[in-house]
């Protein structure tokens, strides 16, 4: 009989051994958490929110060089917008973190985000001497501080990789509750033209520092929205030799200064969701637009003022929009994102 037990007591021990180390190296993997700088983006969340929903379009490569050169490096750079970040680092982010390697977090997961660093036209967001940033957390783990940077006069990031050296400490705050959306006004009064914002954001939860760039055109000119399609070139009709008849029956018409709106979701998480609306004109351009989206409580909204829990407004650069043309505006909210719709009205 105890000969028979032993080999028993030894698999017992032995499995009880293995399920200790098993449970311990679970207990090991960190939780992360996880989000960036929505607004004004971050170089590769920039580039997921303008090419997510077709970033096989060839025409990216000159209307976007920068997110065509970063989508053919790594295309998880922009699925995992909310994933540049680093571990115990200890608040050492100067020592850790390599000049020329700020925007990619110090090549952190190397490849995936080593392209953000490469110096070029990426894609900035105008935004007036005093603006307010905001952060989106969606796994909600809150925020020791978030450190906020501004790239010196003269530095010029088309054609040089950002540095410690290139920057100046605009702010620090405090701590945030695990809100899920982290907002502080941003004060960068007596600069103006193209700047790189750098936010470094320590998470709550752990040692995580997330080195996060917005390119910024400091109350210029904005960008066009290189996804907008080009217009279709149009040929002269020839002049008629022979008079059109009168039409008999007059065909249906859309009511001049008209619009429709449609919306959709492009990427969701437990409770929240982006969306993006599209608002196109009708027969008559228009001057101004809104677009109001129900099933959606939004949170924040760019391309667009939010008025309210669901209404968007048309910013002064997108408010014009030619007869035919469209607009589009995105947007964070609370909910599933099933059954939304869309209504457009003009101002």
């Amino acid at each position: 009989m105890s000969v028979r037990a032993r080999p028993r007591t030894l698999i017992t021990a032995l499995l009880v051994v293995l399920m200790a180390m098993a449970a311990a190296i679970v207990a090991s993997q960190p939780a992360s958490a996880h989000g960036s700088v929505t607004d004004p983006p971050t170089r590769n969340y920039g580039c997921w929110e303008r090419w997510g929903s077709n970033h096989l379009d060839p025409t990216m490569a000159q209307k976007d060089p920068m997110c065509w050169q970063a989508w053919q490096a790594d295309p998880n750079a922009m699925w995992n917008w909310n994933g540049l970040y680093r571990e115990n680092v200890g608040g050492r982010h100067e020592a850790v973190i390599p000049n020329g390697q700020l925007c990619s977090g110090g090549r952190t997961f190397s490849p995936r985000y080593d392209a953000l660093d490469k110096p070029g036209p990426w894609v900035a967001k105008t935004v007036p001497t005093s603006f307010t940033l905001t952060l989106t957390d969606s796994a909600k783990h809150g925020a020791d501080y978030l450190r906020i940077y501004v790239s010196k006069p003269g530095f010029d990031p088309t054609t040089e990789a950002l540095g410690w050296d290139d920057l100046n400490l605009v702010k620090e705050t405090g701590r945030y509750g695990t809100t899920g959306l982290y907002q502080t006004d941003v004060n960068l009064s007596g600069r103006s033209g193209r700047a790189v914002l750098f936010t470094i954001w320590q998470a709550s939860h752990l040692d995580q520092p997330y080195y996060l760039c917005s390119d910024i055109n400091i109350g210029g000119v904005p960008d066009p929205d290189p996804t907008t399609p080009d217009p279709e070139p149009t040929t002269p009709d020839p002049e008629p030799t022979t008079p059109d008849p009168e039409p008999t029956t007059p065909g249906p018409t859309t009511p001049a200064g008209s619009c429709t709106a449609t919306v959709k979701v492009v990427n969701s998480w437990n409770g929240s969701f982006v969306g993006e609306v599209t608002v196109k004109a009708g027969s008559a351009p228009l001057t101004g637009w809104h677009t109001a989206i129900a099933g959606a409580t939004i949170t924040q909204a760019w391309n667009g003022s939010l008025s309210g829990a669901n209404t968007i407004t048309s910013a002064a650069w997108n408010s014009a929009v030619p007869a035919g043309g469209t607009a589009t505006a995105g947007f964070i909210a609370n909910g599933s994102g099933t059954n939304l719709t869309a209504t457009c009205g003009t101002h």
